[in-house]
């Protein structure tokens, strides 16, 4: 029986999970539940209604990192997520948890939210704060990011980790929101997003993102059009 995903795909948490499971050459299935209204069912999964929630077999758990960790663990004969050594996994740990926590709720939830989301559901960008996010607060949590990263392909060891997944997943949705990192001033964080989004993995869901992001889009400007 395939592993069940539950959550949308513009998710970065989502998308995370779903990378996860490409790397590790796991079959699943996605179940798409909307964040915010999720249904009754759902709720018995997770009751807390966030996404993405994961079945495998009798088994239920929510919370993306705790998740990819389980997956890490219960396939251990797939590709390594997590690092080589009590120092690296510590490290990976750390960055998905910088990227969760302080980069989500300025790349999505600042410009993906405010640029894709709120249009769409005939709600106003608030485009001051994502100005503030774009030019006060993402700046330095950047240069911290180009400092760890330094010359190296990836930010943990020397292969792809968690710790890249999630930071990336996280910038995805501010390119979906309109935004790039500015190469010029963070040149190896630049690369990088653009290594990571190469991977195959990565690039078998943008496509589909990129239409649902045009079609929010779409539902954005009609929206705004008075009747």
């Amino acid at each position: 029986m395939p592993l069940t995903v539950f959550g949308a795909p513009l998710s970065p948490f989502v998308r995370k999970v779903r990378v996860c499971l490409l790397e590790k050459r796991l079959d699943y299935q996605l179940e798409v539940v909307m964040p915010f209204t999720p249904p009754e069912w759902y709720l018995q999964l997770n009751p807390l209604g966030r996404i993405p929630a994961m079945k495998d077999g009798e088994l239920c758990l929510a919370d993306s990192s705790v998740i990819c960790q389980y997956l890490e663990e219960a396939y251990g004969q797939t590709a390594r997520l997590y690092g080589n050594s009590p120092v690296e996994r510590a490290q990976i740990r750390w960055l998905e948890k910088y990227a969760d926590y302080e980069l989500a709720p300025l790349t999505t939830f600042g410009v993906f939210r405010n640029r894709i989301l709120k249009p769409s559901a005939g709600h106003p960008c608030n485009e001051e704060s994502v100005q503030a996010a774009l030019n006060q607060k993402l700046p330095p949590h950047f240069d911290y990011l180009e400092r760890q990263l330094g010359q190296q392909p990836y930010f943990v060891g020397d292969q792809l980790s968690m710790a890249d997944i999630a930071l990336t997943s996280q910038l995805i949705n501010m390119e979906h929101g309109g935004e790039l990192i500015d190469a010029g001033r963070w040149p190896a964080l630049a690369a990088h997003f653009a290594r990571v989004k190469a991977l195959a993995s990565v690039e078998s869901l943008l496509p589909g993102e990129q239409r649902m992001t045009a079609k929010l889009i779409e539902m954005g400007k009609r929206t705004s059009q008075p009747s």
